[in-house]
């Protein structure tokens, strides 16, 4: 059976000239051109958590244009692009050799947005050494990061060779064990109205952001300002008064 697929993938902007490079489709030369492949880069243009502001509304796009799969590549993982765990029903972790120990793995939080992790050029030097720190760390856990006590998903360590096509079948095969334990465990509802909440909560906080910043100057917002320079009111019962006269 033929899929259709969609792929995101998305780059840092400059935090200088605003500018991305963008070149993803450069190295996915094979299937650029598939018809059964649609592949879109997006700039972050400054948004945090690792994927673009619009990043949602395009999954939902593709999955309406009848993409089966979407994968959705972030501008890397760090301590605080973690947004792609809230946003796919399953997170894989890439690493490589040579990236840290499996201190600066835990330090990273990685550790707990994965779903499947993956040590990639696992030919190179170093590449049992982290599939080992890994996996211990991992065996750290004060329990399941998801799903019911009595049938928690445990995460699983891979290891592939890209450039030689080496161990992609086993993490689809391991994608494919997740998906069927996240309908069999009811997680996968649970997660998608997880996230759909989170995207409703983003954007009311978006509108509200933008009409108090409309007030700049208005003389609400100035009264305020002035009452709590003095020392008359605080700045959360300020912005509480602020918010309760927005007409939302």
């Amino acid at each position: 059976m033929e899929l259709r697929v969609g792929v995101l993938a998305v780059d840092p902007s400059s935090p200088f000239s605003g500018g991305a490079l963008l070149g993803d489709r450069v190295r996915m030369q094979e299937h650029a051109t598939d018809p059964k492949v649609f592949i879109r880069s997006m700039a972050s243009r400054g948004h945090l958590g690792g994927l673009a502001w619009a990043t949602p509304q395009a999954v939902r796009v593709l999955d309406a244009a009848g993409c089966d799969i979407v994968l959705v590549e972030t501008v890397g993982v760090g301590q605080s692009e973690v947004e792609v765990a809230g946003a796919a029903d399953t997170t894989i972790v890439l690493l490589a050799p040579g990236m840290g120990d499996g201190v600066q793995a835990a330090k990273a939080g990685i550790l707990e947005i994965g779903d499947l992790f993956v040590v990639n050029k696992a030919d190179r030097d170093g590449a049992e050494t982290t599939l080992r720190e890994l996996r211990h760390m991992l065996t750290l856990g004060s329990g399941p990061r998801s799903g019911p006590v009595d049938d928690p998903w445990k995460p699983e360590v891979l290891r592939t060779v890209a450039a030689k096509g080496e161990g992609s079948e086993d993490v689809v095969e391991a994608v494919l064990r997740h998906r069927e334990w996240l309908e069999r465990s009811g997680e996968l509802a649970s997660r998608r109205r997880a996230r759909a909440a989170a995207e409703i909560e983003a954007i009311a906080f978006g509108i509200l952001r933008a009409r108090i910043g409309d007030l700049r100057g208005d003389q609400r917002l100035d009264s305020l300002a002035d009452r709590v320079a003095t020392g008359g009111l605080d700045p959360y019962a300020a912005a509480d008064t602020l918010v309760a006269g927005l007409s939302l």
